[in-house]
């Protein structure tokens, strides 16, 4: 006996999308150039399959069951995926690749990164984006893992580290020692000393390395550590007064401007770290063209400008 499998066949699902259309199994046929008999032993095939009956043998039009209604359904969604599959890899075979996996570093503009986004789907492309979160070590890891195709937000410098990954600079991003106003240090005397830093809680991002310990930054020996999971859930520790520590200017601002967070100068001074944005790509390799459409979106300096910028009020 012939499985489900067997006659749930593209060219039979169109031909019950036929009789539905014509009305009646002659007119279908009339339509199909065949004759009625021909519809009627494939349809009682599909029938005898599945155990149930398509078609009220009462009515002398097609008059569907439940059961068959619901097959035309499902047939209808059936055919347009094997037609939206057709397109995709016809249209993969022209340089698009199936998937890109971005990696995002949590200081990345999200909103700017989703305003890119809406422009490359406008592109009607066959390739679907994937959008990982990473924080310090880890969004360089996940490029050299395999796991992503571009990694925007990378620190120092990755080109110097694997001769299969291509950078080039994304900005520079500005740091200062911020706390909230009800918080111990914001009132202490300037410079503050490490010594004085050391005795309150640090807020930091966690690495989303995998491998290896990953990077801290600006962690004093023996302080103690609050580790959240990116640079929004920090800042939303500062703006608590759960902790201390460093945060980009440009996240920080808004806060400052409302008397939410207080900047404060340390002996160390404020830092500025070189961000990056890398690929892979060996010699020879042949860049899909997904790929390609980022980097040139990341060759404007408007755009690379908006990544480290433009970050959006948070609550």
């Amino acid at each position: 006996m012939q499985t489900a499998r067997d006659v749930l066949t593209p060219d039979a699902l169109a031909m019950l999308q036929s009789i539905a259309v014509a009305g009646s199994f002659a007119a279908a046929a009339r339509a199909m150039g065949v004759v009625p008999s021909a519809l009627t032993y494939r349809v009682r095939q599909i029938e005898d399959a599945l155990d149930v009956l398509l078609y009220d043998r009462s009515s002398r039009q097609a008059q569907l069951t439940e059961a068959g209604a619901e097959l035309l359904r499902e047939a209808a969604r059936l055919l347009n995926d094997i037609d939206a599959v057709a397109n995709r890899v016809k249209r993969v075979a022209t340089g698009w690749e199936p998937q890109l996996t971005i990696a995002l570093d949590t200081v990345i503009s999200r909103a700017t990164v989703m305003e890119l986004c809406e422009s490359f789907f406008s592109l009607a492309p066959p390739t679907r984006i994937r959008l990982r979160d990473e924080a310090l070590s880890g969004t360089f890891e996940a490029l050299t893992s395999g796991q992503a195709d571009l990694a925007i937000g990378v620190t120092p410098d990755p080109a110097s580290n694997t001769s299969d990954v291509h950078s080039k600079p994304l900005g520079v991003m500005s740091f200062v020692y911020a706390v909230a106003p009800h918080h111990p240090l914001a009132n202490a005397p300037e410079p503050l000393s490490d010594a004085l830093i050391q005795q309150h809680r640090a807020v930091a991002v966690a690495d989303s390395v995998q491998r290896g310990r990953g990077l801290t930054f600006g962690l004093l020996s023996g302080q103690d550590v609050f580790t959240v999971g990116s640079m929004h859930a920090k800042l939303d520790a500062h703006l608590r007064g759960l902790g201390g520590g460093s945060l980009p200017r440009c996240m920080a601002d808004p806060y400052i401007d409302t008397g939410r967070l207080v900047v404060k100068k340390t002996e160390r001074g404020h830092r500025q770290v070189a961000i990056h944005y890398a690929w892979r790509g060996g010699k020879g390799a042949t860049q899909g063209r997904a790929l390609q459409w980022w980097l040139q979106q990341l060759e404007s300096a408007t755009t690379r400008a908006a990544l480290l910028e433009q970050h959006r009020g948070h609550s």
